[in-house]
């Protein structure tokens, strides 16, 4: 008694190597895609640094607004005025010396 092996057909093997490659094809695309799980990190990490970035300019807005008010015609800082004058102008006092 001799048994033979039978080897699978030509199409048996055509479709498992075809859902292998797909399969391959498919699993590189979720890590690596567009839509993959490395974007995914990297736009979380960026959403991070804007939120950041939002908070700093918000808070920049909140004092550029106080030093908007302190200098209006309703509310005037003189102090906020003098040293205003002082930076943009280059003003000084007659009682005072610059060193450069």
């Amino acid at each position: 008694m001799t048994s033979t092996l039978k080897r699978p057909g030509l199409g048996v093997v055509a479709y498992f190597s075809l859902m292998f490659s797909l399969g391959v094809y498919f699993m590189f695309a979720s890590v690596q895609g567009d839509f993959g799980l490395f974007r995914r990190v990297q736009i979380e990490a960026e959403a991070t640094t804007l939120t950041i970035e939002r908070d700093r300019l918000a808070a920049e807005v909140v004092g550029l607004e106080n030093k908007t008010k302190r200098l209006s015609d309703t509310y005037l800082d003189l102090d906020l005025l003098d040293s205003q004058a002082r930076d943009v102008l280059g003003l000084i006092r007659s009682d005072e010396i610059v060193l450069n």
